[in-house]
């Protein structure tokens, strides 16, 4: 017998392909089941089954083809119903009973443990990706901050240059005091001499002056300046 999967494949393959269309669009590789599953009859039997034989033989024709085969291979004893009819037949009864009453509890189980996973598999890839943006972030703060550290070095540099400026300054003005003041010293030398000079002269002049005057015309010139400063008086009054 065919399998309900094969017969989907083949009448209805648009189908197949808008699931994977709705697949790839959600992001995930597994197949999306539908929403609600492909109608059968009997329990087992596609819908589609009967809509092949419906153009072809109208509405009892499935049946009727179902029931025609099932006699013939009875009636042939190509299919023999022997003890193990039976059990296959109580084991395809269980098989439909716990389909049916297992099934969904099973595949609402088994979907939880695939969107588990799946949830996981992508919490675990949007860790990834923000643990990268945060790596992102730092190499950005860190280069950010290298930036800063070629600015500090400039600002260090005019610092340094500031200095260096600056003690040359410094420098240059102790020079230029130091010879000030060995300039200032010998102008200073220059002018003790100068006026020691001076002194000399004075001194030996006065004294060459008082050596040649006798005790008579120191005499005659103490008493001429009296007469001066009498006849001063005089007009004076």
């Amino acid at each position: 017998m065919l399998s309900r999967a094969a017969i989907l494949s083949v009448q209805r393959p648009m189908g197949a392909m808008a699931a994977r269309a709705v697949a790839s669009a959600s992001g995930s590789d597994r197949p999306v089941r539908p929403e609600h599953p492909g109608k059968v009859r009997l329990g087992f039997i596609p819908e589609e089954w009967f809509q092949f034989f419906y153009n072809k033989t109208g509405v009892t024709g499935p049946y009727t083809f179902g029931v025609g085969l099932i006699t013939y291979l009875c009636s042939k004893e190509i299919y023999v119903m022997e003890h193990e009819y039976y059990s296959g037949l109580s084991l395809a009864i269980m098989a439909i009973v716990a389909v049916k009453k297992l099934g969904p509890a099973a595949a609402k189980w088994a979907d939880g443990e695939i969107d588990r996973i799946e949830a996981e598999w992508k919490q675990g890839r949007e860790d990834e990706l923000k643990a990268l943006q945060e790596s992102i972030e730092a190499e950005k703060k860190e280069q950010w901050r290298a930036e800063g550290s070629l600015l500090l070095m400039d600002a260090k540099k005019e610092n340094v240059a500031l200095q260096l400026e600056a003690a040359f300054r410094e420098r240059a003005m102790n020079v230029y005091n130091e010879v000030k003041r060995r300039l200032d010293y010998q102008v200073e030398c220059r002018h003790i001499e100068r006026r020691l000079n001076q002194k000399h002269m004075v001194d030996w002049i006065v004294k060459n002056v008082m050596a040649s005057i006798t005790p008579q015309q120191e005499k005659e010139t103490l008493n001429k300046c009296i007469a001066d400063l009498s006849a001063l008086a005089a007009r004076s009054k």
